[in-house]
């Protein structure tokens, strides 16, 4: 029970500003923080295996043993400035899409507790999509190197600027809360970003003794300048071009994501999964997302063991325009649209993994954990890795070996 006590407050950290700080002497400051400091060996010579999908390099291709995977450091500003009346910033250093540290903002928003249960926070939020959502960045409070890709990256902006409201009540013994939220928000990458507007969600959690419920559903809007400009040279290929610009375009669609998670902890051991649906009718198309993780404490180590898989649930190819209804060079120019095309949609994320790791506690608000994962990058699929060479074959199978030492402050 320990262990599970210093998991939930590192998790407290980022989700309850308010709740951290003491009625009395106020307004009252405080400062927290957390960090990784981790290194991963990738056996994929030709391609880099990275956590966030928009850095610039990994593990694998441009660095044998890669320490920007996973390490990070995140620190964390609190005021209190009435019982009912708080603030939070939280500053994130980590591997950018530039190959830069540089400092980016995770939160930063007012909270206003009308009631005890009753509680609305304005500014920059994260999207409580998932299980783990607004602490995934808060290793120390999971118990992985890393949250499963399969499910966690099924959607590209986390962090959104808006309203958020949450409601918390009780049913006999059990404690739940509502959590409704509305806004957009954006994510740099290389050659772009990607924007998300119009975006809400509608999450609910409940706890009863050692047993998590979770259940989750949002929407937003994505488009991508990069994207519009492929389906706008399309459209200059006449009706077929305009059939499938219409078809496979982005920008104006609405994306939709159905998550659902459970977890038991007693205690000793524990055993947590979750599973989600992402559908578009648009190049994104549908991808379901899925993990269990199953561990056991003893004393101050938690070796663990977790299966894990993605999927497309949509078409990974389109006959696309045929070129011999067009002259030189349009029939060229026809047939790479065609393979971009194509190769966008295999290229999505369908796997099986298998992890096996361990974790050491061997100090207060310290963490080391190993961790080995196989992956089966199936039908054709990338497995998400970056960087991608001529050499690179799609579809194959990877290893990976982490070692991370997370903590809190």
């Amino acid at each position: 029970m320990v262990r599970q006590a210093t998991w939930l407050c590192a998790i407290l950290i980022v989700t309850q500003s308010g709740a951290l700080l003491a009625d009395s002497g106020l307004p009252n400051l405080e400062f927290n923080g957390f960090g990784t400091l981790g290194i991963v060996h990738s056996d994929e010579r030709d391609a880099d295996f990275v956590a966030d999908p928009f850095a610039s390099e990994g593990a694998g291709y441009s660095n044998d043993w890669s320490a920007e995977v996973d390490s990070r450091l995140g620190l964390q500003a609190t005021l209190r400035m009435t019982s009912q009346l708080s603030s939070v910033v939280q500053v994130v250093s980590e591997k950018r899409y530039d190959g830069s540290f540089a400092p980016d903002i995770e939160w930063a928003n007012v909270q206003y507790d009308v009631t005890p249960d009753l509680s609305l926070r304005v500014g920059r939020m994260v999207q409580s999509s998932f299980m783990a959502s607004e602490h995934r960045k808060v290793n120390y409070a999971t118990p992985w190197v890393r949250p499963p890709q399969e499910v966690y990256r099924l959607i590209p902006v986390a962090n959104f600027d808006g309203v958020d409201v949450r409601y918390r009540y009780h049913r006999g013994s059990a404690t739940n809360e509502l959590q409704m939220n509305f806004g957009g928000g954006s994510a740099d990458y290389q050659t772009g970003s990607i924007d998300a507007s119009d975006s809400w969600g509608v999450s609910h959690r409940t706890h009863w003794g050692s047993t998590t419920l979770f259940a989750s559903y949002g929407e937003l809007k994505v488009s991508a300048d990069e994207l519009t400009q492929f389906f706008d040279i399309y459209r200059l290929f006449g009706l077929p071009g305009e059939e499938l610009a219409s078809r496979y375009e982005v920008d104006g669609k609405r994306a939709r994501l159905l998550s659902l998670g459970a977890s038991y902890d007693p205690g000793s051991w524990f055993v947590m999964g979750e599973w989600a649906h992402f559908s578009s009718s648009s190049l994104l198309g549908k991808s379901e997302g899925a993990y269990m993780t199953f561990g056991y404490r003893i004393a101050d180590w938690t070796p663990y063991v977790g299966v894990a898989r993605a999927k497309i649930t949509s078409s990974t190819s389109e006959p696309g325009l045929n070129a011999a209804l067009y002259p030189s060079p349009y029939a060229e120019g026809a047939q790479l649209l065609n393979g971009v095309l194509n190769e966008t949609l295999s290229s999505r994320m369908q796997q099986d993994s298998i992890t096996v790791g361990a974790r050491w506690d061997f100090r207060p608000g310290m963490a080391l954990t190993a961790q080995y994962d196989h992956i089966d990058m199936r039908s054709g699929s990338s497995g998400g890795l970056i960087n991608q060479q001529s050499e690179f074959t799609p579809g194959e199978r990877i290893n990976l070996f982490s070692l991370a030492l997370d903590f809190v402050f």
